[in-house]
């Protein structure tokens, strides 16, 4: 596969160049596109295709305004097919990849559900990630994170979480330290940008980069504020 990036430096070092914003940012909060020998826009989430990339933030606005005004052919220098779903498609892309993944750590012994044994795991210092269901309680996973730091993201429902453990429905996943939590952590964060509305995208830049609900308190966030591990609450979750 062939492309040409606008930034023609060498793909190397941390940072990528968004051809949309012109920031440049760490790899894990972007996505790499390549141009296929029959000039379509391939995505690259694992960013391992032959061929310059094209690189955007993980934004839904950004992919939306690369696809709408040119962007992909400007970068590639010449004409290309943008299929016309691509944000939602890497959407389910990327959420693909989050259950792939989680899967993996579940038969690893590095992923365990439930709110006793995610809470033992959390309040033993033996997880590094907290992934709780999308459509799970405001209340019931804040009072499972306790006032934990501890990054947490809720990238899929309880449904989907469920048929990773061979469960109807989870609620809160605990994830041992390691690559597969970082690597869930890095693609839950760009699904996660991917999703969120365009007028919310300017309140989360400021605030800097990071997962969401990791290790502070607010107001509408199911993650704790920095403090001790206290008792499990009342185990009323799966």
């Amino acid at each position: 596969m062939a492309g040409e990036d606008e930034d023609d430096g060498p793909e190397t070092g941390p940072l990528r160049r968004c051809v949309v914003t012109r920031e440049r940012l760490p790899k894990e909060r972007m996505i790499r596109f390549v141009v296929s020998p029959d000039r379509i826009v391939v995505p690259d989430l694992a960013a391992n295709l032959p061929g310059r990339g094209i690189w955007l933030s993980a934004r839904g606005d950004v992919v939306e305004t690369a696809r709408i005004r040119g962007a992909f052919a400007r970068a590639a220098r010449g004409p290309v097919t943008v299929p016309p779903d691509l944000a939602s498609g890497l959407q389910a892309a990327l959420a693909r990849r989050i259950g792939d993944t989680l899967g993996l750590a579940r038969r690893a012994g590095q992923a365990v559900c439930g709110f006793a044994k995610a809470r033992e795991w959390l309040a033993g210092g033996r997880a590094a990630l907290v992934v709780q269901a999308s459509d799970g309680s405001p209340d019931e996973r804040a009072r499972f994170v306790g006032g934990v730091r501890i990054p947490v993201v809720a990238p899929l429902d309880g449904a989907a979480l469920g048929a990773i453990f061979g469960r109807d429905h989870v609620v809160h996943v605990a994830v041992a330290p390691g690559r597969l939590a970082e690597r869930l952590a890095s693609e839950a964060t760009r699904l996660a940008g991917l999703r969120m509305p365009a007028d919310e995208v300017t309140k989360t830049t400021a605030a800097g980069p990071g997962i969401p609900g990791a290790g502070r308190r607010d107001r509408n966030s199911p993650a704790g504020a920095a403090g001790r591990v206290g008792p499990p609450a009342r185990p009323d979750g799966k």
